[in-house]
């Protein structure tokens, strides 16, 4: 099968390049799911049930979020509830939410999971225990297994991946919106990549304005950014190949398309 995961969604114009872009890239590359990281897709910090809803519409079946599953607070009201929406595995258990979720494709079962890293973020637990007290649970009745790795340091994505190489389909990390080129199968099998990117503004600094994070870089006082929408954007991700009865890896093959 073919999954597509689409890199972190931002603002009002990430959703419109899902909403023209998306259609073309399923039937061009015969695309069976679709997933992608939606944590700033509601004015680009945070999501809501409007906005999921929305995404849901254009053929996304699931969503993965990160450091800012919290920052719009009507996903409290349906986090516990909504299945196709996962916040990091490795926050507190306390909180609401889930970190992984099942879904269906034909008669098989995949595993979507989303994890955050520890460096430069607040406060998480560790990934590769949370991993490690989890993945038994996980994989029963499970073919394939794709993990979100929503973190900051290069190095810290590659470290766990090579920690869970061979036991799951694939790690795809997510949050610095700069799309890497390193996609590729580890050693075990897991197919890889540091950073999908992002589906947002291209004229833009990681989907805000540019003018608003140069001030705040020159002047140092916390400002809101705000969203670039020029009608220009872009749609990132990563398309992966996986042996549905294996739930190995076939290949990884980036993909960015803009809308003129």
């Amino acid at each position: 099968m073919k999954i597509l995961f689409l890199g972190d969604i931002v603002g009002r114009p990430g959703r419109h390049a899902i909403r023209d872009l998306l259609a073309d890239v399923i039937a061009g590359n015969n695309i069976d799911l679709v997933l992608a990281n939606g944590e700033n897709a509601a004015g680009g910090f945070g999501i809501s049930k409007a906005v999921a809803e929305e995404l849901f519409s254009y053929g996304i079946a699931a969503l993965t979020l990160g450091n800012h599953t919290w920052d719009n607070k009507s996903i409290i009201e349906i986090i516990d509830e909504e299945k196709r929406i996962i916040r990091p595995l490795n926050y507190n258990s306390d909180v609401p939410g889930r970190g992984w979720t099942l879904l269906k494709w034909k008669t098989h079962n995949i595993a979507l999971i989303n994890f955050i890293g520890q460096v430069f973020m607040n406060g998480n637990n560790s990934p590769f225990d949370i991993f490690d007290q989890y993945i038994e649970e996980i994989k029963k009745n499970v073919e394939i297994i794709i993990i979100d790795f929503h973190g900051e340091a290069t190095g810290e994505k590659l470290a766990f991946a090579h920690y869970v190489d061979g036991k799951v389909s694939a790690v795809l990390g997510t949050h610095t919106h700069v799309q890497t080129s390193d996609n590729r199968i580890l050693p075990k099998g897991t197919a890889y990549i540091t950073d999908l990117g992002m589906c947002g503004a291209c004229d833009s600094i990681l989907g805000m304005e540019v003018e608003s994070v140069i001030k705040r870089f020159k002047t140092q006082i916390p400002e809101r950014y705000k969203i670039k929408n020029d009608g220009f954007y872009k749609l990132e991700g990563a398309i992966i190949e996986i042996d549905e009865e294996t739930g190995s890896t076939q290949c990884i093959n980036k993909i960015r398309i803009y809308n003129k």
